[in-house]
């Protein structure tokens, strides 16, 4: 088996803005809205959806 992407993955986040600017800014990535104003970071074939340190979506991980 040979994996040649992900759907997404999740970052939990201080600040979604500041977050958005550095990656955007920095690494080229681009920024998506989706949803009610949820954003993510796409690059190539990959995302990263963003939550916000106290405001996590359902379901998440533990630790």
């Amino acid at each position: 088996m040979r994996i040649d992407h992900l759907d997404h993955l999740v970052l939990t986040v201080a600040d979604i803005e500041a977050t958005c600017r550095f990656y955007s800014e920095a690494l080229g990535m681009e920024v998506v809205e989706f949803g009610e104003g949820r954003k993510a970071l796409r690059f190539g074939r990959q995302k990263i959806n963003l939550h916000e340190v106290g405001h996590e979506f359902e379901p998440k991980s533990a630790r």
